[in-house]
Parts: C-alpha cells; structure tokens; sequence
C-alpha cells in the first residue's frame, strides 16, 4: 500500500501551517495536505459553519472535511437525525449555503493554511467539473467527491462502477488538487473503487453511510419515513473488515476510514488494517470538541507508549495475517 509520508520537517513559512505538529503529535501526509494528525472530522451538519471548522482545527483536527457543498441542493427539507444505541440515521443531504458563500469561506481557510478538505457533490459530472473548478480556484487544497449521498433519490443506493467512473474523470479534467472519492461499503465495491482510481483519484473514503432503518413497535411507523444513512459503532467492524479485506487482496489506494470511531483504539484498528486517515463525525454530535480533544490526544497517548510512528502503524493487522 501506499506509505504516508513523514510531515515533521517541512521548512517554517506560508504552506508550514499545516506541518507544525504539536507536542507528541503523530503527522502524516494526505491529499497532499501536511496533517498534525490522523484524526480527521468527517463532512456533516457540524462542519457546515466557519466557526464550527475553525474551532476543530484548534481543537486538534488533522484536517476538517466540509459539508458537501451542492450547486443546487433544492429548498430545505426536513432534515432530521434519529440516535440509536449503536449509532445514528439521519436524512441530510447537502450544505444550504451558497456556492459563493462557500468560496469565499474556503478563500479565508487558504489564507490561514488551514488544512480543509472540501466536500463537493452535483448532479452530473458536468456540473460536479464545473463546482470542482470554482472550489478549485478559491484556494481549496483537497477535495471529496460526496458522490455516493443515499439519502438522495437516484444516489448511492443505485452507484455504479460506470457511475463512479463518470464523475471522476470529469473532476479529474478540471482540477489539478488531490480528491478522494468517497464510496459506501456493499455490493461492488472493489470494482467501484477500480473505476475510482482508474479515472483519476488519488485516494478513497471508505464508507459513507449504508442504509438504515428504524421501527416503532408499538405502531409500526417507519421512523424518519423511510431507509436513510447509518452511521455510528455499528458499522465500524463492517468498514474494518472491508478496508482488511481490500488491503490483503492488494489494493494501494490511500484509505481514509469513516464510520463508528469514538476513541483512540478505534482510530489504531483503522490504521492497522491500512487506513492512512482516520475519519470521526457521528460521536461529536455529543459534546463535539471535548470528544475531539479526547480522541485526538488519546490517540497520540497511546501511539507514544508504543513508541512508534503512524507509518509504523499502518497495515500492521494486514502484514501479520
């Protein structure tokens, strides 16, 4: 698999900001951003306001993905989330803000170096190339193609290699920053990540949410109307074993892993099964940047009494199996 570089000697200056790890933090390199860490917070309605990125980052995020941004996301709906024991369904789609607003948004975060990946979304790959451009051109340093949305009628539940392939490539046309394209576990994946990476990705994200449903007992009602996205602790062993499976039948691909991570253990079993990235969003919808702080310290606390490095960490599960 492809190694993640060692971020700890970039020179001092403007593109330092996000070389600059704090003490006893475990740097890495991805989507060519120069991370403080592993831990990055994952796309969702937390990550839809400046406010809510900045204070992660300074929280001790490695990076902050946005919500996705959608040159058309339609009117406001109702977006609701339900919380389950082993994790969470919600029926969000796409960030209500301007695409203007968000360039300007994401100029300001260039400015300050702030290490953001910007999530991106469209309903064609023509007007996916077009946005991909514009976020482009605004200053953003790494994208995500959030292109795998369930909760959209015609999205993830139908994806296709063919599919995938399409959007990729006319991104690929039209930027020249590193993106990820983020997938959902489940039937076809490997060869969804293939037409990924054949057409021009760098990395993968690994899962989106998978389709969930919840039942009132007592009436039968089908609780938020209908199967929406599942995330949480429930999915992670899924994701786990998915991630395992892909690095021992030989894909390189750099991984970032999304789904169920709540503490630093989590974090270490993703990077052990080849995840170079580890992303986190359900769990900080309770007391959002304590549990960064605690996730993120505990994570290098625990790689500190190893006395190892992320490098070392990585696909360790995958080399003993």
């Amino acid at each position: 698999m492809t190694a993640i570089k060692d971020a700890g000697n970039t020179p001092e200056g403007a593109e330092a900001v996000h070389a600059r790890p704090d003490a006893g933090s475990a740097p890495v390199e991805v989507l060519g951003l120069r991370l403080r860490s592993p831990v990055v917070v994952g796309s969702g309605l937390l990550t839809d306001q400046e406010r809510n990125i900045r204070r992660l980052i300074e929280g001790g995020a490695g990076a902050v993905v946005t919500k996705t941004i959608h040159p058309d996301p339609g009117p406001s709906g109702n977006e609701r989330l339900l919380r389950l024991p082993t994790g969470m369904l919600n029926n969000t789609t796409y960030s209500r803000r301007s695409v203007d607003d968000w360039c300007a948004m994401l100029r300001r975060f260039a400015d300050d170096g702030l290490p953001v990946i910007t999530s991106v979304h469209a309903d064609s790959p023509a007007e996916l190339a077009d946005l991909a451009e514009r976020v482009t051109a605004a200053g953003t340093g790494a994208l995500e193609l959030g292109i795998s949305c369930l909760n959209e009628d015609g999205g993830g539940l139908e994806d296709t290699p063919e599919r995938v392939a399409a959007y990729t490539e006319a991104v690929r046309r039209r930027t020249p920053v590193p993106f990820s394209v983020k997938l959902a576990i489940g039937e076809r994946v490997r060869e969804r990540i293939d037409a990924a990476t054949a057409s021009g990705a760098d990395a993968i994200t690994l899962s989106d949410t998978i389709a969930g449903l919840a039942v009132d007992a007592d009436t039968g009602e089908v609780r938020l109307g209908g199967a929406f996205g599942y995330s949480g602790p429930g999915i992670k062993p899924l994701v786990l074993a998915e991630i395992f499976g892909l690095r021992r039948d030989g894909l390189t691909v750099p991984v970032m892993a999304s789904g169920g991570v709540k503490d630093a253990t989590d974090v270490a079993e993703y990077l052990s099964v080849g995840a170079e990235a580890v992303q986190v969003y359900t769990a900080l919808h309770r007391n959002m940047h304590a549990t960064l702080r605690n996730i993120r310290q505990g994570f290098d606390d625990w790689l500190a009494t190893r006395g190892g490095t992320v490098a070392d960490l990585v696909g360790q599960s995958v080399k003993r199996a």
